[in-house]
């Protein structure tokens, strides 16, 4: 009986921190889901390392100087890489 009054109370907890750390774990799992679209997890075999080193290498490329050219290929891609699923 305890147990299913706190499981109520979390889930219409409107404090502000409990708000902010559920709308982060809701970014994180938004994040995670495009790298599953992107097809990641299966062509490194769910490797950590090599995605993490993947996500460096980009990271690299961002703070490079011509990043601006990089943001916009990737952010056309991106888009069309939406658009096509929609349609599916």
């Amino acid at each position: 009986m305890v147990h299913r009054i706190e499981a109520s109370q979390c889930r219409t907890d409107k404090r502000e921190w409990v708000m902010k750390r559920r709308e982060r774990t809701r970014h994180l799992i938004e994040l995670g889901g495009l790298v599953q679209k992107a097809g990641l997890v299966e062509l490194t075999d769910d490797d950590r390392a090599v995605l993490l080193g993947a996500f460096l290498a980009v990271a690299a490329k961002l703070q490079s100087d011509h990043h601006e050219q990089a943001l916009a290929r990737w952010r056309l891609r991106g888009k069309r890489a939406f658009g096509d699923e929609a349609e599916t």
